[in-house]
């Protein structure tokens, strides 16, 4: 007898796969259930109903307004697609890297490296949505596709090919999922696209920095995607540094209990999975 408990304690982080000797795809019956629970009979945690509302007025599952998602770029020279039509690649933001004051310095940063190797790159600015991964995690797929299909028109109408993007949901989502509903592009996590800079010799690390330093694999790039590879050769390729792994990595790396758009809602029974 599977609880809604259960159904709702799923982070999607695909250990359980990953261990399953017979290989059972208990993820996607648990999106079943939970599109079931969602839009058959509107059973989910309280919490999750202020998300779904912040998707569908601000486009983001924050309460931040839509009007506001470019404003990170402030003084930094950046343009929007509408200003640059035609870039070599499209940086997907995301709304973490739009509202999120850590993450804003992650984008900050790769923009400077983009800038340093010379690549013509624009973003969507306030054309861009949430992609939509939060609500069809939850279940709300009918909202998924909503954001989805106006995200994909919009691409469409730029004739977009190539796409980077610093958050790993993001990234599979527009690379696995958007191709369904006729968005076709090649897809970059920002760690495969700094290896690939490195690779090309538009960029070259100098700067030595004496520290151990580790990777976590998040399970939308491990697992989902088997990214492994890429974001290690970024960090070996900085001088100086010493790269250790943690006791569990790879595709046995520890999920940090945020996916499955378990981010937003509370975490009641148990240890959270973080600690």
């Amino acid at each position: 007898n599977v609880t809604e408990d259960v159904i709702w304690a799923c982070t999607s982080c695909r250990a359980c796969e990953i261990a399953c000797p017979v290989f059972i795809q208990q993820t996607d019956k648990i999106y079943e259930a939970r599109r079931n629970l969602v839009m058959m009979e509107s059973k989910f945690p309280p919490e999750v109903q202020t998300v779904f509302k912040n998707m569908e007025t601000n486009a983001s599952p924050w309460a931040f307004a839509a009007s506001d998602r470019a404003n990170w770029i402030e003084g930094l020279d950046i343009k929007t697609m509408a200003e640059q039509p035609n870039p070599d690649v499209l940086l997907w933001v995301g709304c973490a890297g739009s509202f999120d004051d850590r993450n804003k310095k992650v984008l900050k940063a790769f923009v400077s490296l983009l800038k340093k190797s010379d690549i013509k790159f624009s973003i969507l600015g306030n054309e861009e949505q949430c992609t939509g991964d939060p609500a069809r995690r939850i279940g709300n797929e009918y909202l998924y596709q909503t954001l989805a299909t106006a995200n994909i028109e919009t691409m469409n109408r730029y004739s977009v090919k190539q796409v980077v993007t610093a958050c790993p949901h993001c990234f599979n989502t527009i690379k696995n999922e958007y191709k369904d509903f006729g968005g076709n592009y090649e897809v970059f996590h920002h760690s495969q696209f700094i290896s690939k800079m490195i690779q090309e010799g538009k960029l070259k690390p100098t700067k030595s920095l004496d520290a151990n330093v580790t990777f976590h694999d998040s399970c939308y790039l491990g697992r989902w995607n088997d990214i492994y590879g890429e974001p290690r050769e970024a960090i070996d390729a900085i001088p100086g540094i010493k790269r250790v792994e943690m006791k569990h990595h790879h595709d046995q790396s520890m999920c940090c209990g945020a996916g499955g758009g378990r981010m937003w809602m509370e975490e009641k029974i148990g240890t959270p999975i973080n600690i």
